[in-house]
């Protein structure tokens, strides 16, 4: 009788690991204190296709060039993030400008086995090309502050959350 007993505790005790270790890999991808405003309609503008070649004259020391096939919406999300707070573990189907308007967001990638954050500040703005996963976490005291401006294919959502996250972070 000891023996089983003992069986069932340890089996109880292995089953609440895993089930604590599945909840913490859930919540470690999960959005917490972060607050989103859509500056456009949440449903996102539409684009036809966009053929745009800009360059600075008369010196050519700056290009643009962007070029999409198909129609596409666009979006501008105002998202502020708590202290300690992060996005989560997410990705785009296409390119997000991203400025940082007030504190410090570090963004991690999700391809990057090193799991080394890219540390961003007030005036300061980064790009994500949309091809992966990365969270932003706000690792600061104070409240931070991004407005992205994203692309991505008409219909598309303009945020996927992935979950589990990539493997490559300890959160």
């Amino acid at each position: 009788m000891k023996k089983h007993r003992k069986r069932i505790v340890l089996v109880a005790a292995g089953a609440a690991l895993v089930a604590l270790a599945v909840a913490g890999t859930v919540l470690a991808t999960s959005q917490i204190g972060v607050t989103t405003t859509a500056l456009t309609p949440t449903t996102g503008t539409s684009f036809g296709e966009i053929d745009v070649n800009t360059h600075t004259i008369p010196a050519d020391t700056w290009q643009l060039r962007e070029k999409t096939k198909g129609l596409s919406d666009g979006y501008v999300v105002d998202n502020k993030i708590a202290p300690g707070g992060t996005t989560g573990w997410h990705m785009h189907p296409g390119p997000s400008l991203i400025f940082v308007i007030n504190g410090t967001v570090t963004d991690y990638e999700g391809d990057d086995p090193t799991c080394t954050g890219h540390a961003y500040s007030a005036g300061q703005g980064f790009v994500d090309s949309g091809e992966g996963a990365h969270t932003l976490r706000n690792e600061g005291s104070v409240q931070a502050e991004t407005v992205a401006v994203q692309l991505v294919p008409a219909g598309s959502p303009r945020k996927i959350d992935v979950t589990p996250g990539p493997g490559n972070c300890p959160f």
